[in-house]
């Protein structure tokens, strides 16, 4: 462990700090080039946009930009540690956009004392950008900071540790009822937290067919039921009519548990107290809310998923958000809907029941992959998830009324 921080912080300052930095797309070795550039040859774009404000697709960069904004409110699982100690993350998340979906990406980490505040800051910089990718904020505020800014902004803007957990998740977790041979709509579903990733997964899978009234929500104080009078606007939605209080009371005969809370909540006891054929998704990082080895030695008929890359079936947001991105930018949606999101769903779930190419073996370090109990979701490494993903998303905002462009001829084939 002493090696791997050495070598983080390694990574991280040298040759030169950082992860991501600037690049020219353009000439600029002699003078005349510098007169095209800046002045005078910049002014004839300048007006251009001036009659066309759409022309600033066509002459600038912001069609294929991407701000990863944040108050570093709740970076990974280290809490809230301000805006300059999530800078580290949010440059991981633009060197991701990049290296995934060849995204230009800018972090963008603001100081704030009220949710109006940030909301102002980021709405009057949008237009800059050709999306916005949320990162890294508490909730429940981070549910009403997304909410207006959707209202505000006339570009997609997307709360990835909502909606990228949200869709991963949900891809892997019907393809393991799948296998299980279990209905959405018949199972029983224990959600241990209560946060932004969890509430988003749960909606989600709600609208992928999960009952509400089957989904037993747990947070600090235990189950969420409508006799609670703690409860914010968003853990209401989830007020189970229920006398199950404790995780012992709602994991009982429960076919799928999704943790999104801490480490070692969840015993081999309570797995052996599940349904028959139990799915568990257990995506506290970096320690889950058990280890694979003490499920899985505690039932033999269990699928399991961690947010761990050494384990099989990573639960990984970057199979969604560069892709997800990437399609909308592509027909200039101006959101990014549930019809969208649902879509990514379907495209990543779908991958994940064709052969594997040797290239995506090699570059995942594994031998053989086939669909099945160790392999529910696609590889982070695997290079068809661009076009798959892409192609679904920008088709789904053309056919949902929300893009600006046609689906370009022959998208992503």
């Amino acid at each position: 462990m002493t090696d791997l921080r050495q070598q983080a912080l390694d990574y991280h300052s040298l040759p030169t700090p950082g992860k991501i930095c600037v690049a020219l797309t353009t000439s600029a070795e002699t003078s005349y080039d510098l007169s095209l550039a800046y002045s005078p040859g910049v002014a004839e774009p300048c007006r251009e946009i001036a009659k066309n404000p759409d022309d600033v697709y066509k002459y600038t960069a912001k069609g294929n930009t991407v701000a990863v904004i944040t108050n570093g409110t709740a970076v990974l699982g280290l809490g809230n540690l301000g805006p300059m100690a999530s800078k580290p993350v949010m440059e991981g998340k633009s060197l991701l956009f990049k290296r995934f979906a060849n995204i230009d990406s800018f972090d963008i980490e603001v100081k704030h004392k009220t949710v109006e505040e940030f909301v102002n800051t980021v709405a009057n910089i949008a237009d800059s950008f050709g999306g916005i990718n949320l990162e890294d904020i508490k909730a429940p505020e981070c549910f009403a900071i997304e909410k207006a800014l959707i209202e505000r902004c006339k570009i997609p803007v997307f709360h990835d540790d909502q909606h990228g957990t949200a869709i991963v998740t949900a891809a892997g977790m019907m393809n393991a009822l799948d296998i299980q041979g279990k209905d959405i709509k018949h199972a029983n579903i224990v959600c241990l937290g209560a946060g932004a990733a969890a509430i988003a997964c749960m909606e989600l899978l709600i609208k992928c067919g999960a009952q509400r009234e089957k989904i037993y929500m747990l947070d600090t104080k235990g189950v969420v039921h409508t006799r609670r009078d703690d409860l914010n606007e968003y853990k209401k939605l989830f007020a189970n009519n229920t006398d199950k209080r404790t995780l012992d009371d709602a994991i009982e005969g429960a076919d799928v548990f999704v943790g999104v809370s801490g480490p070692d909540l969840l015993s081999a006891k309570q797995v052996q107290a599940m349904a028959d054929k139990p799915i568990i998704f257990a995506c506290s990082n970096p320690d889950p809310e058990i280890k694979p080895e003490l499920a899985l030695a505690a039932r033999d008929d269990l699928i399991m998923a961690t947010g761990r890359s050494d384990y099989p079936n990573q639960v990984n947001n970057v199979l969604c958000f560069p892709f997800i991105f990437r399609g909308a930018l592509d027909v200039r949606a101006r959101t990014i809907n549930d019809a969208m999101k649902i879509a990514a769903v379907h495209a990543i779930r779908a991958l994940a029941k064709k052969p594997v190419p040797a290239e995506v073996l090699k570059a995942s370090g594994e031998t053989a992959l086939s669909f099945g109990k160790d392999y529910i979701i696609p590889k982070p490494m695997d290079s068809r998830l661009c076009a798959a993903v892409a192609r679904a998303v920008a088709q789904a905002a053309v056919d949902s009324g929300v893009a600006a462009l046609e689906m370009p001829e022959n998208y992503m084939l």
